[in-house]
């Protein structure tokens, strides 16, 4: 477990500049943006102190000695200042908030595309819910982090700075006593500030587990009720749940200690103030408006204090939340196109493994010494015990993999030579796991290319016989299809991936038991349509019932990573070797199973 959520615990630095450097090239494009909300945050800073000078000058020069004309232009004075504060603000926060969401929707689009390049050996080990939680709740990080954070950091320093100004202006004294409690304050940050950093990291790793394991056990709903387990799978959800609510307890405790500290020490500054600046009014050192002013802005400097405590948090967030997106998108797990790829137009599908070696991990190789021919038009079936390599050959064919030794030709060039979008717009692969994605069936089928009319669509369903069950439907072809296809049959699924492939009219066709999920009614069906579509296509056929490959041309038998037996059906048959034991043993299953 903890291994799995490591990387989920990065923590950093609150501010690391490398990253932020890296941050800043996405809000390069909208740098005028943040020049604007800068030179505003400077203005609305600087309104902010000019409020109590003017209830300085209002009780010295007009309260004091009664005059209501002079006090009724102060007050109309220091509404206009709200005012202009409050349009300032309203064009400021517009100029931040705009800037923020298009940086975060150009970052959304360059990591979505960066995972549409990586190749699937990067998907193979990494789990699907941490990388939906990079493009949303890591970038959404970055929100708070463009829009909340780093403008609005320089308007608490600025406010903080006009305040100084303002304070040593009107009395040196006064305010190097406000300023006695700066110590204090500092420390308190400090340790406030190390302990939350602690405490965010715990809740980042609870929460990593909270999210993944419900993600694993709603996608497992099925597996989890059959087997009774609902009540243990509960109990340990409730512990893994109490710890993310214990250590965000944790996190507001510390929050609940440190705002009332900050204000303690506030009341502190004020209560020295009265004390020492109230002596300095009855001594006539100072008048009393200087003593009204002098509280409203040691209320007001402490004020920005709270919201850097707060600043601070939002920024360690957005530092571990680029981190990780920008570690996911320093993965260069690629798969390469060629600088020079050959143009492949026109093929005619001959397809040739030439001593094809393959390992997903190091030297541990699932294939050794892959040989063989498929000539244009033909239908090769591949059989064999899982895991002994059939779909690595469809894996490699498609690049989904490169080779670690050896070539794949087709039509006599090797793939590696050719563009990827090249080399796949000629093959079409049907998977016995079918993925559907929410849409129109006839999305599904099309995959939302424009180049294949609806006519077409119709017809590749008429061909495998899915507009059979299609018609049927209240809304037939734009009828919409759930999250994977939860209002599906298995067969019904299956038969919509055949129309997909038919209808791209692939040079080649892969079947990976594509079969294996469909009733018999249904596969005799099929069958039917695939020896018509098979004339004149080179197709490779990854099949688990034998049967249904009696007329390949050839069929290859793979075991243990090797090429054992190669020939027809009633050749493999007559060898009576590893073909002829897996179809007695099938032959056998069906007669029990009759």
């Amino acid at each position: 477990m903890t291994d799995y959520f490591q990387e989920d615990e990065i923590l950093g630095k609150a501010y690391d500049a490398r990253l932020m450097k890296r941050l800043l090239k996405y809000v390069k494009p909208y740098r005028h943006y943040i020049i604007i909300a800068i030179i505003l945050n400077i203005i609305t800073a600087g309104l902010e102190p000019v409020r109590p000078y003017l209830t300085k000058i209002a009780v010295d020069n007009y309260i004091s000695v009664g005059d209501w004309r002079g006090l009724l232009n102060i007050i109309i004075l220091i509404f206009l200042s709200l005012l202009l504060q409050a349009l300032i603000t309203y064009a400021m926060t517009y100029a931040t908030q705009y800037m923020g969401q298009r940086t975060l929707f150009d970052l959304r689009i360059e990591i979505f595309e960066h995972l549409q390049q990586l190749a699937l050996k990067f998907f193979d080990k990494t789990p699907v819910g941490r990388l939906v939680t990079r493009v949303t709740n890591d970038v959404e990080s970055l929100s708070e982090l463009f829009s909340s954070g780093i403008v609005m950091i320089f308007s608490d320093v600025f406010i903080i700075i006009w305040i100084f100004a303002f304070m040593m202006i009107m009395d040196l004294n006064l305010a190097l006593v406000t300023l006695s409690v700066i110590p204090v304050l500092v420390y308190s940050t400090f340790l406030f500030r190390k302990k939350v950093r602690q405490n965010y990291r715990d809740i980042r790793f609870h929460l990593a587990r909270l999210n993944s394991y419900m993600q694993e056990h709603i996608v497992g709903m099925s597996v989890v009720q059959v087997f009774n387990k609902r009540n243990e799978e509960f109990n340990k959800f409730k512990e893994i749940n109490r710890n993310y609510r214990d250590v965000n307890i944790q996190s507001i405790l510390y929050y609940a200690i440190f705002y009332p500290a900050v204000e303690l020490i506030s009341a502190i500054a004020v209560g020295l103030i009265i004390w020492y600046g109230g002596g300095q009014v009855i001594q006539n050192q100072i008048s009393l408006g200087v003593l009204f002013a002098f509280i409203q802005y040691t209320e007001m400097f402490f004020r920005p204090v709270r919201d850097l405590a707060e600043k601070y948090n939002i920024l360690q967030t957005g530092m571990a939340s680029s981190e990780r997106i920008f570690k996911l998108l320093d993965n260069k797990t690629f798969i390469s196109d060629p600088q020079n790829p050959i143009q492949l137009n026109n093929i005619k599908g001959k397809v040739e493994f030439q001593n094809v070696w393959f390992a997903y991990n190091d030297e541990d190789y699932v294939l050794q010494d892959i040989s063989f021919v498929i000539n244009a038009g033909e239908t090769v079936a591949i059989v064999g015990a899982t895991g002994a390599g059939k779909s690595s050959i469809v894996n490699l064919l498609l690049r989904f993999y490169d080779v670690n030794k050896g070539k794949i030709l087709i039509d006599n060039i090797d793939i590696s030579k050719i563009r990827q979008e090249d080399l796949r717009k000629n093959i079409a692969l049907v998977l016995q796991d079918v993925f559907l994605f929410s849409g129109a069936i006839k999305s599904n089928i099309s995959l939302w290319n424009d180049e294949i009319p609806f006519e077409k669509i119709v017809e590749a369903s008429q061909i495998v016989g899915a507009d059979q069950f299609i018609e049927k439907l209240p809304r037939q072809f734009d009828e919409e299809v759930k999250e994977r296809g939860a209002t599906l049959s298995l067969g019904q699924k299956q038969l919509i991936s055949f129309a997909r492939a038919l209808a791209y009219d692939p040079k080649i066709l892969i079947l990976d038991e594509a079969t294996a999920s469909i009733d018999t009614e249904s596969e005799q069906m099929i069958q039917k349509a695939i020896s018509k579509l098979l004339k004149g296509r080179t197709s490779i056929v990854i099949a688990h019932r034998l049967s249904t490959i009696k007329n390949a041309d050839k069929i290859l038998v793979i075991h243990k990573g090797k090429i054992r037996e190669l020939g027809t059906h009633y050749e493999l048959l007559a060898l009576r070797g590893i073909y002829y034991r897996l179809y007695q043993l099938q032959y056998k299953e069906q007669e029990v199973s009759v």
